[in-house]
């Protein structure tokens, strides 16, 4: 449990950073909202609820790179799914990835687009089947509100407080994205950047 509540945090918050390094006029955008809402030098709980891009950005990375596989389930009774027989105790487990980056239900799937939840309402609740990162019905992860909570205080402390760059004049295009899949889908390569402390924050 608690290889999984950390290893899980952790991963989305490397690839959020990833995908931002990957698309400098997002990471320009959700900048420019975390350093206008955030008052004074230090970020509150309150500022980032006012942070909506930020958790589009949450959201948008939950979707293309959360957990690949949940919890297996059992079945309790046969039932049909989408034509598919499935006997009784059958050990079932479910492709959260393919959900999340399906063609039928997101458009430009395989694009970092946070914008999409700007006018869906679809939530990662367990509610919306097309977004699972968390599972869904009874054994639903239960350190949600403790684990969001975590990456996007992180994630706007990381925005807010510096600028970053790519090594060695590595371009955002050259990010590898290749994925090592152990308990969480992790980056083959770490991501490497350097952060520029904002010249206003400098002491």
């Amino acid at each position: 449990m608690i290889i999984g509540g950390t290893g899980a945090s952790s991963m989305t918050l490397e690839w959020a950073m990833v995908e931002l390094m990957r698309n400098p006029e997002i990471m320009k955008k959700v900048q420019t909202e975390v350093r206008s809402v955030a008052k004074g030098d230090t970020i509150v709980e309150d500022d980032i609820q006012n942070m909506h891009y930020m958790k589009m950005v949450v959201k948008e990375t939950f979707r293309l790179h959360g957990p690949p596989i949940l919890v297996p389930r059992v079945s309790r009774e046969p039932c049909t799914v989408d034509g598919f027989y499935i006997p009784l105790k059958t050990r079932i487990l479910v492709n959260a990835w393919a959900c999340g980056t399906d063609a039928d239900s997101w458009e430009d799937a395989d694009s970092f687009i946070p914008e999409r939840f700007e006018t869906s309402s679809i939530n990662y609740l367990g509610s919306d089947f097309q977004l699972l990162p968390f599972g869904g019905g009874r054994r639903i992860c239960p350190g949600i509100s403790f684990g969001v909570g975590i990456i996007e205080n992180a994630l706007a402390n990381l925005l807010f407080h510096f600028d970053w760059e790519l090594p060695n004049g590595l371009k955002p295009h050259e990010l590898d994205m290749t994925e090592a899949t152990v308990l969480s889908n992790l980056p083959k390569h770490p991501l490497e950047v350097v952060p520029l402390a904002m010249q206003s924050l400098q002491k």
